[in-house]
Order: C-alpha cells, then structure tokens, then sequence
C-alpha cells in the first residue's frame, strides 16, 4: 500500500509534532486542522480514533482510499466521494503572487469560509507555504500546502472570491504551489471532490491526473 492511500495518517506519522495520538490513531492538533486516520481498520484502531475524539459537538475528518469503518460510539455526519491527483509534468512559479502568514489570517479564514475550499482552522496556513492575489489591497484569491510526507506534497485551499473569479488566479496558485512543491524534489498531489467538475478539469489542464478515487466523510460521537 502507498502512504498516499492515507495521506492523512502519512502526514501525521511523519510530523508527530502535529499530532494527538498514538500507533494505532491520530488526529491533527485541533487548531491547526480537522483530519484524523488510523493506521488500519482493526478493532483497536477503530477504538483508537474513538478516544481522540472529546465533547460531543467534536468532530473530525477522514480521507482514504480503504472503504472508512465507523468506530463504536461514532456516527457519520457526512460523507462524499472524491479524487486523488497527482503531477505530472513541471510546472512554473509565479512571481506575482504574495506570501501570506499570521497577519493575514483573519482574510484566509474569511475566505475559506466564504468559498469552503475544505476545512481551515486558525492555524491551517502554518501547515506549509500559502500564497495569495490581492487586487485592490484585497484577498481575492489563495492555495498553500497541507498534509505532507517524504517526497509528497499536498495542495490544499485553493479558493477565489466570487468578486474575482474567471481571472484564472485559482490556475496560477494552484500552478505556482505545485511549482515550488516540484523544485524542493516533491511530488505535488491533491484531493477533489468527484462533483467537482471544473476544478478537476483545471488541474487536468496543469497537467495533473487521477491517481484513485477516496472515501471522505465527518465522524462525531452519537447522541447520549
């Protein structure tokens, strides 16, 4: 099996400073993100992610190739069908773009919460390197990095304002991160939702194909 067949439990393995968690289970800090995994579906894996889990209204995210077995205790709140990606040709940086970082933190969230590119948490952007178009001193549009693991790179939060869309800045972020993932020696993938059409013809289009399908879906503990 890949580690890009669970990327999530990859990244947490390889940065266990991120993590809340132990051999068979973990879960990213919760402030700097909602996703969780386990090494596999055995029984004690399973209770594993259930005790990462505290108050009822917590929650955490899943993302896998393997079908997602809920825990005992757990149920699902929502589940979807999305695409793995993967780079394929070199692509080239930008440099009309912005580096953002802790003052701009307040505008990231704004906008992801706007446009909901996936879950952002208030420290989302110190996962990697996020950069940004700004047009008229405003956050018009971003994408940065999130999980990771030796010689892969995930881009994440790629999001464009409804005031700025159909400039192409979606295309030049995702094409300037997947750029800089390419020059430190990683390979660039990303995730997609399968309804997602036209994001997924864009990364096509930069050249990125389809790896294999994965299983998305939000855990929380069941009602007492």
């Amino acid at each position: 099996m890949s580690a890009l067949d669970r990327p999530v439990w990859a990244s947490l393995q390889h940065q266990p400073h991120w993590a809340l968690g132990g051999e068979h289970a973990r879960r990213f800090v919760p402030d700097l993100h909602g996703f969780a995994a386990t090494v596999d579906e055995s029984a004690a894996s399973l209770d594993a992610l259930a005790g990462l889990l505290g108050a009822a209204s917590d929650s955490v995210y899943l993302l896998q190739v393997p079908a997602i077995a809920v825990p005992p205790g757990l149920e699902v709140v929502k589940a979807a069908a999305g695409v793995q990606m993967v780079a394929t040709r070199r692509l080239h940086a930008d440099d009309n773009v912005v580096v953002l970082g802790d003052a701009d933190v307040d505008e990231m969230l704004a906008l992801a919460r706007l446009t909901e590119p996936g879950p952002f948490f208030a420290r989302t952007h110190t996962l990697g390197r996020f950069i940004g178009v700004r047009i008229g001193g405003r956050l018009a549009a971003m994408a940065g990095e999130r999980m990771r693991f030796p010689g892969h790179v995930e881009i994440s939060g790629v999001c464009t304002h409804p005031d700025f869309r159909g400039q192409g800045l979606a295309r030049r972020l995702s094409a300037a991160v997947a750029a800089d993932i390419q020059q430190r020696g990683d390979l660039p993938f990303l995730h997609a939702w399968t309804t997602n059409t036209a994001a997924i013809s864009l990364y096509e289009d930069l050249g990125f194909v389809a790896r294999t399908p994965v299983h998305v879906a939000v855990l929380r503990r069941k009602p007492s």
